[in-house]
């Protein structure tokens, strides 16, 4: 008889079931407090009722653990200290989506080698989640594989769907049964409408297929996820974070009966993928809010310990620590800078008058 199926496959591993990997690696109590506390704050700031800005910054892709962890270290104290003022989340991203051929992520492929040892990329972005809040830090990620929230999504607070994949019906099925507030990002191209339907498709029950907690394919049937929100990247023509694209944006979600809650990534196309020119887009989208446009609620930023980027070529070993293998980042130090003058001016706009009392901060002491 001749083969119909599996022509292209050369292996298949068996994965642990989600059961199995949340079992070896339990969330904690002290874990999962501050998942859920951090969430209803996010949760919060969509809603206006906490009038502190989101900012969701970090490495492009965690790709070294040790870098990820120092940078962690240094994003939990200035955390603690801006709290009044800025919620910082610290963007964990392990699965990269690629226009055509690249490193896919921690976790498909842990040893940056093609090898794609997933199992053990899964352990690993868990292990790296909990250990970022065991820093008291609340974690960022983007869902490409709808499989992957199975094994991590419990101890992440904010999740992205991006510019590739709001558009595809399996993630918004995927998105209207995350449990987290979760931001859609304008597609590749600039639409803003993708990003709508998205949000409006998320909201909406759904069913759909997947694998439970015991590895075993299921089908599931969601509530749907009410609070989604847009978050603007840009696209081939040129970034779209000025008072008009707002205003515009604005009038959008309006006329489609969505909440007015904005949030600016000021990297990809809104910097045309120039790190260095962040700061400046921060400082002018935190204009505009102050200027009394209050539709902008977060910023998201790509920062690592050293700037811009490197290639992933030769051995893994070779690679310059704390230097992005994706897109470029910012440096740390002009990270902190950016991220205190935000601060700054938000207090000064506010006179100094303390806006979030210390039980309120995210970021455990």
């Amino acid at each position: 008889m001749h083969r119909t199926s599996d022509l292209n496959i050369l292996d298949c591993r068996r994965l642990p079931a989600p059961a199995e990997l949340l079992a070896a690696l339990p969330v904690t109590g002290p874990q999962a407090a501050l998942v859920c506390h951090s969430r209803q704050i996010i949760r919060d700031i969509l809603a206006g009722r906490d009038p502190r800005l989101l900012v969701v910054v970090g490495p492009c892709s965690i790709h070294d653990l040790e870098a990820g962890r120092e940078y962690g270290q240094r994003l939990a104290r200035l955390a603690r200290e801006l709290g009044d003022r800025l919620v910082i989340i610290m963007r964990a991203y392990f699965e990269k989506p690629r226009s055509s051929v690249g490193w896919p992520g921690m976790i498909l492929d842990p040893a940056l080698d093609g090898s794609g040892d997933i199992a053990r990329g899964l352990r690993l972005a868990r292990r790296f989640l909990g250990e970022m809040l065991d820093l008291g830090l609340p974690t960022a990620t983007e869902f490409l594989d709808p499989v992957s929230p199975q094994y991590i999504a419990d101890l992440v607070s904010w999740a992205a769907l991006g510019a590739r994949t709001a558009e595809s019906q399996m993630h918004r099925q995927l998105a209207s049964g995350l449990s987290m507030p979760l931001g859609l990002k304008n597609g590749t191209e600039g639409s803003i409408r993708s990003a709508i339907n998205a949000i409006k498709a998320a909201a909406q029950g759904q069913s759909f297929l997947g694998i439970a907690a015991d590895g075993h394919a299921a089908a599931f049937r969601t509530a749907g996820n009410p609070d989604c929100h847009i978050v603007l990247r840009g696209g081939t023509d040129g970034p779209n974070y000025s008072a008009a694209h707002l205003a515009a944006v604005g009038h959008l979600l309006h006329r489609a009966g969505l909440p007015q809650t904005i949030m600016v990534d000021c990297s990809h196309d809104n910097s045309g993928r120039r790190a260095d020119r962040q700061p400046g887009i921060v400082a002018g989208v935190v204009g505009q809010r102050l200027a009394g446009n209050r539709s902008v609620m977060g910023l998201m930023l790509e920062s690592h310990l050293f700037g811009g980027a490197q290639k992933l070529a030769g051995p893994p070993g070779k690679l310059r620590y704390g230097v992005s293998i994706t897109d470029e980042c910012l440096d740390w130090i002009s990270t902190e800078r950016c991220l205190r003058a935000t601060h700054a001016a938000l207090a000064e706009a506010a006179g100094g008058d303390k806006i979030a009392a210390p039980d309120r901060a995210v970021v455990a002491v």
